[in-house]
């Protein structure tokens, strides 16, 4: 039963960070090019200081249901009697997983605070500039996180 309460809280967590980084890169980004700079920088740094804040705690959800989904096999096996080998697939997951977060730590401690004190600053050029850095890395991101949910996904 905590195993099922681990993955729900695990997909949840992934499908509102995978959802939310597509969402950005596909539709909200696309549509704010047509706004001038200020608008445009203005806007992407309220929607980004937000989306960056929940998926902070969303990475402690993953990765904290993700340790725990591990653990409740590794304790159900030990029940049995029986021994807990990690299939590849998991580790592959994990580790790509971890990466992703290694990925949004940078954007949210690094890039973002670039994009912070460009807006302070009303430096438009260097908070565009920023938001590119943004783009590209979310892009990756996305990329890796797609790459977990088609290629590596576990079955329900």
């Amino acid at each position: 039963m905590l195993f099922v309460l681990f993955k729900l809280l695990h997909l949840l967590a992934v499908i509102i960070w995978v959802g939310g980084m597509f969402f950005a890169h596909f539709f909200l980004r696309p549509a704010a090019q047509g706004l001038q700079p200020p608008q445009r920088v203005t806007l992407m740094h309220g929607v980004l200081k937000r989306f960056l804040a929940v998926v902070l705690v969303l990475v402690v959800v993953v990765l904290a249901s993700g340790v725990g989904m591990i653990a409740s096999i590794h304790a159900m096996a030990k029940q049995a009697g029986s021994q807990f080998n990690m299939p590849a697939s998991w580790i592959v997951m994990s580790l790509l997983g971890l990466l992703m977060m290694g990925v949004f730590g940078h954007i949210r401690f690094a890039l973002f605070k670039r994009l912070d004190a460009a807006v302070q600053a009303a430096d438009w050029p260097a908070g565009g500039k920023a938001l590119e850095s943004i783009r590209k890395w979310v892009a990756f991101n996305l990329a890796l996180g797609l790459v977990i949910v088609v290629v590596l996904r576990v079955p329900l």
